[in-house]
């Protein structure tokens, strides 16, 4: 066999040159990681790279495992300790000959143990690792613990308890083998759904839903009382929605987890909010605003009173962009109390109030109590009645700084609506400062991600909207991406800073559509037009920009 070095063979197509070789080269023996895992941390290579060079240049095929056609069987050759271990996945056999996907196709030292443990001529495809990992967990250790609970599905009592009591148990293990393929699929949310004939699994990957699974009818209440367990609900109640939360260690990384439930026809759905701490973002240059919006944004984050104002749908990235903008405010001389429901994510030096309206605890009321405690900036989780609209306001008018969210379609809009919920339009021309409209939409996968021509409809668009263009870009599908073409997602934002001329038109009542016109008159870039400027940037797709904002 030829065994060629790695880092020779990126040397060798140009991708890496001799300086960054020999800098990984001297991480790895610190690290002692292996040198593309080395490569890709410096972001000298990305992993399309890397597939592509052992690809042409060594001739290994590369597979993609979301759309491969598994033999199941073949996982009794290669163990599920030995496919972890090597980040392998048995994709055929042919007489003597075993093909597997690797992560690694240059690890020889696998290839000849997998070749001596299982009596086969090894050959190597490449697959991304992500991929691996997904694929050992579906075929392995979650198909594992569904044959055994298919085997000996529990049907007394007793021993039903004593399973979901049991960590080894097939269903404790079924439950926390989907909840780790959902984090390293990076889903925000599980779906369990019963059917008439079976219980669906769906994974919420950058905002949109995907079938992950179907299990068996007879395995809905089993799972639901284990998912409840989790969260300490009421298993025997079964007619009423019930709300959780806990906390799960996977991996050495901790997941908090919110969990609610709904009666439906066929049983119990189960939702589950997976917060990551990890990755909310922290930083206001991070979220993604434009070189003109991210200035607004600072200045009426520092005015020391006011009322800011972030708009949405939910699922928007609302609270992230609220979480960045105290985080930015918070320091030792300020006090920063929060009323939020839920809490999502715990903040440092942030004094956070969780609402609880069964025990008399609104945001109305646990904000009359927040001003009692001399507080320099207010965070309102969500303004949703005309009494929690009235104190906020008034708040913002006593010398704090208010911050909250509210669901309307555009920034213009909110004033609008809060005359709408009866506040005074002099009381909302002297307390608003700012509102904030955002959306996301998913952006392009960088591993797949291609230069394509634009249609006729995209370029009549960007031409009306006075934009010119040159390239636009889209994903061609990969393992990184599940071939959806897109992999994360990032906000597009349009900001209305209140001057005194559209305090002078709140004052005089004026309709919504002077507003937009007086904003976008003194420079408020539209929604869709910045959603259309990150396009022409190449971050994401006309099509994601209008499934989100509205072509006016």
């Amino acid at each position: 066999m030829n065994r060629k070095r790695l880092g020779d063979l990126l040397v060798e197509s140009g991708i890496i040159t001799d300086e960054q070789l020999h800098k990984a080269l001297q991480e790895q023996k610190i690290s002692k990681q292996k040198l593309g895992d080395v490569l890709l941390q410096q972001g000298y290579i990305s992993e399309n790279q890397l597939i592509e060079v052992l690809e042409f240049q060594l001739g290994i095929p590369h597979v993609s495992l979301f759309k491969f056609k598994f033999d199941q069987s073949l996982t009794t050759i290669i163990t599920e300790s030995m496919a972890k271990r090597y980040q392998v996945i048995p994709l055929k056999k042919d007489g003597n000959k075993l093909m597997v996907a690797m992560a690694d196709p240059l690890d020889y030292f696998a290839i000849d143990d997998l070749r001596m443990s299982t009596g086969f001529q090894i050959e190597q495809a490449i697959a991304a690792r992500d991929e691996i990992q997904r694929a050992i967990i579906r075929y392995y250790s979650l198909q594992e613990s569904v044959d055994e609970l298919m085997e000996d599905l529990p049907d007394d009592q007793a021993t039903i308890e004593t399973q979901l009591a049991d960590k080894d148990s097939p269903i404790v293990r079924l439950v926390n083998q989907l909840i780790l393929q959902a984090v390293q699929t990076r889903a925000s949310d599980i779906h369990f759904d019963p059917q008439a004939d079976s219980l669906r699994v769906r994974f919420r990957v950058d905002g949109i839903l995907r079938t992950e699974r179907m299990l068996p009818k007879h395995m809905i209440n089993i799972v639901t009382a284990r998912l409840k367990i989790m969260a300490n609900l009421n298993i025997a109640e079964r007619r009423i929605p019930q709300d959780g939360r806990f906390k799960l260690e996977l991996n050495l990384k901790e997941i908090d987890i919110r969990l609610a439930t709904l009666p439906t026809l066929y049983g119990e759905k189960v939702v589950m909010r997976i917060l990551d701490l990890s990755t909310v973002i922290h930083e206001i240059d991070r979220i993604g605003f434009n070189k003109r919006n991210l200035p607004l944004f600072r200045k009426m984050l520092e005015n020391p009173t006011g009322l800011v104002i972030i708009t949405g749908p939910t699922g928007s990235g609302k609270s992230s962009t609220l979480y960045a903008g105290l985080n930015h405010l918070n320091s030792e001389d300020v006090n920063i109390i929060t009323v939020e429901d839920p809490v999502e994510y715990q903040l440092d030096g942030i004094n956070q109030v969780q609402v609880n309206p069964a025990a008399g605890l609104t945001f109305a009321t646990g904000l009359r109590s927040i001003l009692r405690q001399d507080p320099n900036i207010v965070m309102v989780g969500e303004i949703r009645d005309t009494e929690t609209a009235e104190i906020a306001v008034r708040a913002s008018l006593t010398g704090h700084l208010v911050l909250s969210t509210l669901h309307t379609n555009d920034s213009v809009s909110t004033i609008t609506r809060l005359v709408d919920m009866g506040i005074h339009p002099f009381l909302i021309a002297s307390s608003i400062t700012g509102v904030v409209s955002q959306r996301l939409v998913r952006r392009v996968c960088t591993d797949c991600k291609r230069e394509v021509e634009p249609t006729e409809h995209e370029r009549s668009l960007l031409d009306r909207r006075g934009l010119k263009w040159s390239k636009l870009y889209k994903g061609s599908g990969c393992g990184s991406c599940n071939m959806t073409g897109y992999r994360g997602r990032l906000a597009i934002h349009e900001v209305l800073l209140v001057d005194d001329g559209l305090r002078r038109m709140i004052l005089e009542n004026r309709p919504t559509k002077e507003y937009r016109l007086h904003a976008v008159k003194n420079g408020m870039i539209l929604l869709i037009d910045d959603g259309l400027l990150k396009v022409l940037q190449g971050q994401t797709t006309i099509d994601e920009v209008l499934r989100v904002a509205v072509n006016d």
